[in-house]
């Protein structure tokens, strides 16, 4: 098994816990992590057994033991790092969103397979074990068919014009930061919608604090999405089928529910990763590049696309705007 070099692009919060994933996974080489912040880097190398540490981000892609980078720098710098990772020779996996608009995870997707190298944007459910359950129950029929879905991403983040969550400048927004887990299992069961209607909710700076959704597909099926820094909602994900229900949840304890409602019964399984699941996406990408995959099958280039489609077009309907990055 070929042992990778990975290289960490920024040393926020993901970026710790996806580190401690890394470390879990025998196949991959914790070489370097980059820092706008000299000191920054130094430290988080420390505290994981990076081998290198850089103070800037070129300083770190430019190093030819660098093979594969996880971007973690704020959404509205994800082309641009990612660009950056692909010009230099890097396999790339990109923290969610891919990037704020559709036009440019385009842009990304067309330069990597230019370049003939790996990039996957960072969607953490569909590898957890409660949704790969989920799925292969949905899969087996005993559930009938689907008929609509509910997904929703809520909790309080008190409002700070400087916080990457309601700074436009950061990409800040509750659709791109959290409500873009719902939308994205109901795009992955159900396909891209034929319409939708959605609202928001706005902060000061413009970003949007809370933004509900409502989905209808050419088969008449629909769905609703809701996401919000502004109550304490939590996270699930609702499937309602002919003859049960199945429910994706997740507890403050981090633990992974799912239930299973059919017939009277209900069945709450619990699913306890280590490192709350990061690794999974970290050794899909070793897997792929094992196997000489430019893409994902589990997340293809294509899927982040449609995911963004989706995300403008609400966006749209609701008047969220990002200055200088707007269709």
């Amino acid at each position: 098994m070929k042992a990778y070099n990975w290289g960490i692009l920024g040393t926020g919060n993901i970026a710790h816990k996806f580190a401690r994933a890394l470390m879990l996974l025998d196949n991959a080489h914790l070489y370097a992590v980059g820092s706008r912040d000299a000191g920054r880097a130094e430290k988080f190398a420390g505290e994981f057994g990076f081998s290198r540490h850089f103070g800037t981000y070129e300083e770190m892609l430019a190093d030819p033991g660098v093979e594969v980078v996880y971007i973690s720098s704020p959404h509205s710098m994800h082309m641009e790092h990612t660009l950056m990772a692909l010009r230099n020779g890097k396999h790339v996996i990109c923290e969610k969103p891919m990037s704020i608009t559709a036009a440019e995870v385009s842009l990304m997707s067309d330069e990597a397979r230019r370049s003939n190298l790996f990039l996957m944007e960072a969607l953490w459910p569909p590898f957890q074990p409660s949704y790969l359950k989920a799925e292969e129950i949905l899969r087996s029929g005993k559930m009938g068919r689907l008929l609509h879905m509910r997904g929703k991403f809520a909790f309080v983040s008190p409002y700070d014009p400087e916080l990457r969550t309601y700074n436009l400048a950061l990409g800040g927004g509750s659709l791109l930061d959290i409500g873009i887990y719902p939308v994205m299992d109901i795009l992955r069961y159900l396909g891209e919608p034929e319409n939708i209607v959605a609202t928001s909710v706005f902060a000061p700076t413009g970003a949007d604090e809370s933004t509900a959704m409502i989905f209808r597909f050419s088969d008449g099926r629909m769905a609703e999405a809701y996401s919000s820094f502004g109550n304490m909602g939590g996270v699930s994900t609702e499937f309602y089928c002919e003859k049960g229900n199945l429910i994706l949840t997740r507890g403050r304890d981090r633990n992974q529910h799912l239930i299973i409602e059919m017939q009277g019964d209900v069945d709450d399984r619990i699913f306890t990763p280590p490192a709350q699941g990061y690794q999974y996406e970290a050794a899909e990408v070793m897997n792929c590049l094992d196997h000489g995959l430019a893409e994902s099958p589990v997340v293809p280039l294509s899927f982040s696309l449609s995911l963004a489609r989706i995300l403008d077009e609400v966006r749209r309907k609701t008047g969220i705007r990002y200055p200088g990055r707007d269709r």
